[in-house]
């Protein structure tokens, strides 16, 4: 008896290859977990059972003629309810958004996964418009972490993360405009890359600008890396995609990290605060790293903190997302969306220049920085998991969700791949999650490291069991 829904995307391809278990099995399994955990942590909007099931069938009846391709065939995934999936609405975690409508296009990474056999179970949770660290919205609820159902699982791609973390299919599509699949995927035990910007093309583009990136949530390093290896390549619909990537990212996760120059940065010079256990359980990681060969350096990168520059980014592209609401469709939508908006429409366009030339001079000073080191390591988050349904942790003194995520939106600022990687639970059980940045085009130094840790034992959580979800999957095989 296989666990199906413990299986990473790369031994799912395994054992259809092998004749063990069939792709309608897979998508059953990861059904049957989806329907289980969805009253304990809410992490979809919508589940299509039928089509997942038609598309499994299609992609078995292709591994048993021996005419599977796909680099995907067969594998159930999801997408954030941000990212445009053809045949059923993107609601964007609003109630102001019509449902009805056509809805026939994909956006250029669902249709690269279409083409090669995956099979889409459903939509997952964001907050309204992906606006704020953790996913709450009018349209859907609270979405909360496997790992203790009273906790955020984090956002904005908090329902992917929670599917992923729980077996409800073994890769998500996220977006991170500033740190939206790192944060989750530090709150819920598993992996995530955003990539420089550009790599992943993006349709329609964001309202937040260049600061929006999509790319995959993930059991492991290698399974991001075979998804990558899906959604990087060029779209016409995106002007400022990059070319197609120099070679296959799941090539490149061999070779391991020896010589490889780190600097490790714990606090980002003094100034973030972290957790005790947050700290010793990264620490922990890049030691293993130096016992791996890599050259690990104390080392800060010269970014003080450029929190004013992103609000006036962030806050405009909220702005821009909501200016052709009428006043009721404002009353109804999160009051701190709400709030942003109206910040955002009073900056000018050289308030917004302004900004601009800070993410400018953030970029030159960490081009140099990466003259010298390799990748950069720093905690994804100063924290663990906090309660469920609130944008900052009650009696923290932070007003706005970048008070607590210091370490991931400046690398949105920047454009350069930066994953979060689990390394470790705190005394409460909730994860670690490490962060691992490279400069720009980079991203697969950044796959590489991630995959070393894994291989050595160093990444990877035990996986959650919350309340209400039952146990996993499982079969002997069929059709």
């Amino acid at each position: 008896m296989t666990e199906l829904t413990e299986l990473t995307a790369l031994r799912l391809l395994d054992g259809y290859r092998k004749g063990e278990f069939s792709p309608v099995d897979a998508t059953r399994a990861a059904l049957e977990r989806a329907g289980r955990i969805q009253p304990a942590v809410n992490a979809f909007v919508r589940l299509d059972a039928d089509e997942a099931l038609a598309r499994a069938r299609e992609s078995a009846d292709r591994w048993l003629r021996g005419t599977a391709t796909g680099l995907l065939d067969g594998v159930p995934v999801t997408v954030k309810d941000l990212v445009l999936q053809r045949g059923g609405p993107t609601l964007r975690g609003s109630t102001t958004v019509d449902p009805r409508g056509r809805w026939e296009e994909d956006a250029p990474s669902v249709a690269r996964m279409r083409e090669q056999g995956a099979v889409f179970l459903g939509k997952t949770t964001t907050p309204e418009f992906g606006w704020k660290g953790v996913t709450d919205s009018p349209l859907s609820g609270v979405t909360r972490n496997p790992y203790d159902t009273s906790r955020t699982a984090g956002g904005s791609s908090g329902g992917s993360a929670a599917a992923v973390a729980l077996g409800a299919g073994p890769l998500s599509l996220g977006t991170d405009g500033g740190g939206s699949l790192r944060i989750p995927a530090a709150f819920c035990g598993i992996f995530a890359l955003k990539p420089t910007y550009g790599r992943v093309p993006l349709y329609p583009a964001s309202a937040f600008g260049s600061l929006a990136h999509v790319g995959p949530m993930t059991r492991d390093a290698a399974d991001a890396a075979l998804l990558m290896d899906v959604i990087s390549g060029p779209d016409v619909r995106d002007w400022s995609a990059l070319g197609p990537p120099p070679g296959s990212f799941g090539a490149a996760l061999e070779g391991g990290v020896r010589g490889l120059r780190v600097a490790y940065s714990a606090s980002l010079g003094g100034q973030v605060a972290v957790r005790p256990a947050v700290a010793a359980a990264v620490r922990r990681a890049v030691e293993r790293l130096a016992g791996l060969g890599a050259y690990v350096s104390e080392a800060d990168p010269d970014l003080t903190d450029p929190v004013e520059a992103f609000h006036t980014l962030w806050f405009s592209g909220a702005a821009r997302v909501t200016r052709r609401l009428g006043p009721r469709q404002r009353e109804v939508l999160d009051p701190g969306l709400r709030e942003i908006s109206a910040l955002g429409a009073r900056f000018s366009a050289l308030d917004y220049l302004a900004a601009v030339d800070v993410r400018a001079e953030l970029g030159r000073r960490a081009g140099l920085f990466h003259r010298s080191y390799d990748v950069l390591v720093t905690p994804t988050l100063p924290l663990t998991a906090f309660e469920a349904g609130v944008e900052v942790p009650k009696g923290s003194g932070h007003r706005r969700w970048t008070g607590w995520t210091p370490f991931t939106y400046p690398f949105n600022m920047t454009g350069q791949p930066a994953a979060s990687v689990p390394v470790g639970t705190d005394a409460d059980g909730l994860p670690v999650g490490l962060q691992i940045v490279a400069a720009r085009h980079r991203d697969d130094v950044v796959l590489r490291t991630a995959h070393a840790l894994y291989a050595a034992g160093a990444a990877g959580v035990a996986p959650p069991v919350p309340a209400g979800s039952g146990a996993p999957g499982s079969t002997s095989g069929g059709n």
